[in-house]
């Protein structure tokens, strides 16, 4: 499967694996080589449709790892996991542009950019020069490492919409095509919950950015606001929000939990009777 036009004609699954031991929900359990394959093929056959490895941890108050450490942890998995499922398309979850330049190197397929090309001056000029890369720019107030501090907006969609036009215009003039993009509100980067549920009840208002919209609210801090939970035990919330955006058509949810994921989507599809794949 690749992306074509027609690709996202209906809301795709991208699975999350991350290799860093410190990530927020699922920290430590695939930062060796072996158990992150592992649950790259388990995911796959689970129905992700997109795999995306992520090497460094940003969650709120998170600090940078380095571009060598970050190769080390995500290029042997995604070698690895290309060779297993050579045609799964498969995303890295990166603002490097030196670790996007290995991991384009070893075959994959779309770069996911926390800071939309902002926090490395190389990444545009990298991309321009791989056009058969499709990125995610994602909306962030700050860095992982402040973001959480006192978050504010005028409107939480207006302003992220405006920042969006802004991005999208840097990339046309960067020479990287618009059908490339796809643009990621950015639930829990720099927002309060009151952002967070604001951005999901609207998201309808990014159809104005004419581009593929993806949600990432899997495990997030906002459900432990509505009830107090650990990551791993806000899959009902979670699926919560995946209904918001089956119901708004966003073209891609980016989760933990495929599997349960898939089976609400078959299901909203065979109601609506729609084919879900």
């Amino acid at each position: 499967m690749k992306i074509t036009r027609s690709f996202f004609n209906k809301t795709r699954i991208m699975g999350i694996v991350n290799t860093s031991p410190d990530s927020f929900s699922d920290g430590g359990l695939y930062s060796d080589i072996d158990s992150a394959v592992e649950h790259c093929y388990k995911i796959s056959t689970e129905g992700a449709e997109i795999i995306d490895i992520g090497g460094e941890s940003t969650r709120p108050g998170s600090e940078p790892i380095t571009e060598e450490e970050e190769i080390s942890r995500v290029v042997p998995v995604l070698e690895k996991t290309r060779n297993i499922l050579p045609d799964t398309i498969i995303s890295v979850d990166t603002y490097k542009a030196g670790v996007a330049e290995r991991c384009i190197d070893a075959g994959i397929d779309i770069i996911n950019d926390i800071s939309s090309l902002q926090f490395d001056g190389r990444m545009g000029d990298l991309l321009k020069e791989h056009p058969e890369i499709h990125i995610i720019m994602m909306h962030i107030q700050g860095t992982p490492k402040n973001m959480q501090i006192n978050p504010r907006y005028n409107d939480v969609v207006t302003d992220i919409i405006d920042f969006f036009e802004e991005r999208i215009d840097y990339c046309l003039k960067k020479g990287i095509s618009k059908e490339r993009l796809i643009i990621d509100p950015g639930i829990g980067f720099g927002k309060k919950f009151e952002h967070n549920i604001e951005i999901i009840r609207r998201l309808a208002e990014f159809r104005v950015l004419q581009c593929p919209v993806a949600l990432g609210a899997s495990r997030k801090s906002f459900i432990n606001h509505i009830y107090p939970s650990e990551p791993q035990d806000r899959l009902a919330g979670s699926l919560a929000a995946t209904s918001f955006a089956l119901q708004n058509n966003v073209e891609l949810i980016r989760v933990h939990d495929v599997k349960e994921n898939r089976q609400f989507i078959d299901t909203y599809y065979a109601i609506m009777n729609r084919q879900s794949s």
